[in-house]
C-alpha cells in the first residue's frame, strides 16, 4: 500500500489538515506539540491491551491489579478482598497451594484476565461499561463469577471504568454519574473506624467496630479533621488508661484496646469526643447488636446487628426505628438478598462492597436498588484494601451520602479520603457535604 493509500483509507490528509488550521487559529507557539494532542483527541479510544499482575494488598495477602490500555493512557485497577466471605457474594480465585501463600495466590485470575478477558475485550470502547461488564460476565458463565474469578473481573472493571473517564475527558466521579443517571453530587459523611475488635483485631471486644460520623461538619474538609483529632485524642484516652500497649491497631487501622465490654469500647471513644469539644456534631456508628447502646450514646448506625440469617429479629429491630440498620453480611451487597429485605422491611440500608458484586455496572444497579427503597448506602472498603481510590469517586459518583473507608490512618485507608479531598476542592462552590442529611441523598 502506497502513502496516499494509506492516507486515503484512514482519512488522515483530511485530520490532519483540520488538525493544521486548528493549530493556526490558536496561534500556538507549538504547532507540532498542539497538532499531536489534537490528532490524539480526534481518534476514538478502543482498548488495546489488558494486563494483570498479583500484587499484595493492605493485609499482605495477593490480590489483583490490572492495567487497561487506550491511545488515552494506561489505567489502573485493583480488586479489594474482605476476611468474611458468604455463599451469597460472588466468588475469589484463588490458586490454593499451600506452598506459595499459604494458597492465597491468585495467578490463576491474573492468567485468565490475560489469557481470556483481555483476547474478549480490546477493541471494545472503554466508555461502554454496561457491555464490558457484560462481555467478561458472558465469558465467566456461572452465576457467581466462580470461573473468571470475582478479583478478576472487578479490577478489569474499575480499571475501565478509569478509561472511560479518560475518554470522555470528565472526573471519574463525573463519569460514574453519567453511568447511573445521576445528576447530583454530593461528598459523602466518613463512617471513621476508631476502635476494631472480632475478627479485625486480637482483642476481646466481640463487636468489629465502632465508628464516628461528623455529620456535623460543614464540608468534608472538617469532617476528615474532626475524625482525624478524635482518633488522636482516642490514642491518648487509651495509653491513660491501658497503657501504650492497648494503642495496637486492628486491620482498619482502629485501635485494638483489650476492653472487656462494647460499653467499655462506647466510652472510650465518648470521652474522646469530648476532648475534642465536637460533641454536638459528632455521632457513633457501630457493627453489632443491643439496643441500649442507641439510648445511652448518640448511637446512629448499626451494621448487622444479629447473624446473617436472622431475619426475623433483624427486621423486628428496624421496626423499633432507633437507627440506621445497615445490612452487610446480611445482604451481601447480592440484588435478590437486597429484594428480600426490602420486601420484608428487614434493614434500611445496604452496605456495599464492590468485589461482593464484581463489575461496576452491578454496583450501580443495586445502589438503585437500595435507593428505590429509600435506603441509606454505605459505600464500604474491604479489610484487604489497595491503595486505590476508586471507591472515594464511586460514592461521589453515586451520591450515595455515606462512605466507610477504616481510620484516618494507614496509606490504603486515606488513599480514599484524601481522593474526597481533591473532589471537593475540584467542585468548588458546586461542593455539597451531606452533613446531617447522610441518609437523605
Amino acid at each position: 500500500m502506497s502513502v496516499q493509500e494509506y492516507l486515503d483509507k484512514h482519512s488522515l490528509s483530511r485530520k490532519i489538515e483540520d488538525a493544521v488550521n486548528a493549530a493556526v487559529r490558536a496561534k500556538t507557539p507549538d504547532p507540532v506539540l498542539f497538532i499531536s494532542n489534537h490528532m490524539r483527541k480526534s481518534a476514538s479510544s478502543a482498548i488495546s491491551k489488558v494486563k494483570a499482575r498479583q500484587i499484595l494488598d493492605s493485609r499482605g495477602i495477593p490480590t489483583v491489579e490490572v492495567d487497561l490500555f487506550t491511545n488515552k493512557g494506561i489505567f489502573r485497577g485493583a480488586a479489594p478482598s474482605g476476611v468474611s466471605s458468604g455463599m451469597y457474594e460472588a466468588i475469589e480465585l484463588r490458586d490454593g497451594d499451600k506452598g506459595t501463600y499459604l494458597g492465597n495466590g491468585v495467578s490463576r485470575a491474573v492468567k485468565n484476565i490475560n489469557e481470556k478477558i483481555s483476547e474478549a475485550l480490546i477493541g471494545m470502547d472503554p466508555t461502554l461499561q454496561a457491555q464490558i461488564d457484560q462481555a467478561m460476565i458472558d465469558l465467566d458463565k456461572t452465576e457467581k463469577k466462580g470461573e473468571l474469578g470475582v478479583n478478576a473481573i472487578l479490577a478489569v472493571s474499575i480499571a475501565a471504568c478509569k478509561a472511560g473517564a479518560a475518554e470522555k475527558e470528565v472526573p471519574l466521579y463525573k463519569h460514574i454519574a453519567d453511568l447511573a443517571g445521576k445528576t447530583n453530587l454530593n461528598l459523602p459523611v466518613p463512617a471513621f473506624t476508631l476502635i476494631n475488635g472480632g475478627k479485625y483485631a486480637g482483642n476481646s471486644l466481640a463487636i468489629q467496630e465502632i465508628m464516628i460520623l461528623p455529620v456535623g461538619a460543614r464540608k468534608f474538609e472538617e469532617a476528615l479533621q474532626m475524625g482525624a483529632e478524635t482518633y488522636h485524642h482516642l490514642k491518648a484516652v487509651i495509653t491513660e488508661k491501658y497503657g501504650a500497649h492497648g494503642c495496637n491497631v486492628g486491620e482498619d487501622g482502629g485501635y485494638a484496646p483489650n476492653v472487656s465490654s462494647i460499653k467499655e469500647g462506647l466510652d472510650l471513644v465518648k470521652e474522646a469526643i469530648g476532648r475534642t469539644g465536637y460533641n454536638d456534631k459528632i455521632k457513633i456508628a457501630i457493627n453489632a447488636n443491643a439496643t441500649e447502646f442507641c439510648i445511652e450514646y448518640p448511637v446512629v448506625s448499626i451494621e448487622d446487628p444479629f447473624d446473617k440469617e436472622d431475619w426475623e429479629h433483624v427486621k423486628y429491630f428496624s421496626g423499633l426505628g432507633i437507627c440506621q440498620v445497615v445490612g452487610d453480611e446480611l445482604l451481601m451487597s447480592n440484588p435478590k438478598r437486597i429484594e428480600r429485605a426490602v420486601q420484608e422491611a428487614a434493614c434500611n440500608a445496604l452496605n456495599l462492597k464492590v468485589n461482593q458484586v464484581g463489575t461496576v455496572t452491578e454496583a450501580i444497579e443495586v445502589v438503585k436498588l437500595a435507593k428505590d427503597a429509600h435506603w441509606g448506602v454505605v459505600i464500604s472498603q474491604r479489610s484487604g484494601e489497595t491503595e486505590d481510590s476508586f471507591i472515594a469517586d464511586l460514592s461521589v459518583g453515586l451520591a450515595t451520602g455515606q462512605i466507610k473507608a477504616g481510620a484516618p490512618c494507614r496509606g490504603e485507608r486515606l488513599a480514599k479520603y484524601n481522593q474526597l479531598l481533591r473532589i471537593e476542592e475540584e467542585l468548588g462552590d458546586l461542593a455539597v457535604y451531606v452533613g446531617d442529611d447522610w441518609r437523605a441523598c
